[in-house]
């Protein structure tokens, strides 16, 4: 007699699966499905597949409606965490992004010539640190513009305070990065009166 449960994986207690929260960062990050892939070391059809699960899971029709969502995995350092408030001032600068032609002679030029200190490595990209503010090299097109990061307590509070302002919220708050110790940063993007991305970035202590 057969059983009439489904057969295959349990259901997993979160409303995304660990990889499709992977995918979905990347997405709300602004990545393109092969710079996702790229990234983490997966395979194209993959990410296609995992994008179009997250879509379905979330009632969505586009990769636009899910770049402007607020979901937050459930387990994350920031779970729990939230304490919404629209005051929620900006601070100082805390990064600063550059594209660069080659990112391992760059790596090795902010180094060794600069001087500036190692923080991490990520994919194609590289983090220094100077004098409290945070370097990020990224490998692209080396005359782009630098975008500038600032440094907020709660970025999901900073950006729904600047939209209440009448900013425009071109990425919803997501997790960008997991440290060894469990920290993680957070990063959200608004546009600026001449249509340029400001980024609003928060490190969140493990729990």
């Amino acid at each position: 007699m057969s059983s009439s449960k489904e057969r295959g994986r349990p259901a997993h207690p979160d409303v995304l699966t660990p990889a499709e929260w992977r995918v979905a960062e990347g997405v709300r990050h602004g990545l393109t499905n092969p710079q996702i892939a790229a990234r983490q070391g997966v395979g194209l059809d993959a990410v296609k597949f995992h994008v179009s699960n997250i879509l379905g899971k979330l009632g969505m029709d586009s990769r636009s409606e899910l770049k402007l969502w607020n979901g937050i995995e459930r387990g994350s350092a920031l779970e729990g965490m939230r304490e919404m408030n629209s005051e929620n001032g900006i601070g100082a600068i805390g990064q600063i992004a550059r594209t660069v032609s080659d990112i391992d002679a760059a790596r090795r030029w902010y180094r060794d010539v600069l001087g500036l200190e190692p923080l991490f490595d990520a994919g194609n990209m590289a983090f220094f640190a100077c004098n409290g503010t945070r370097l990020m090299l990224s490998e692209g097109d080396a005359g782009a513009e630098s975008l500038i990061y600032f440094r907020v307590d709660d970025v999901h509070a900073a950006c729904s305070g600047m939209e209440e302002r009448g900013a425009k919220v071109i990425s919803a708050p997501h997790r960008i990065h997991t440290h060894e110790d469990g920290s993680e940063e957070w990063m959200g993007f608004v546009e600026d009166n001449d249509g340029r991305p400001l980024g609003l970035m928060a490190t969140v202590p493990p729990k």
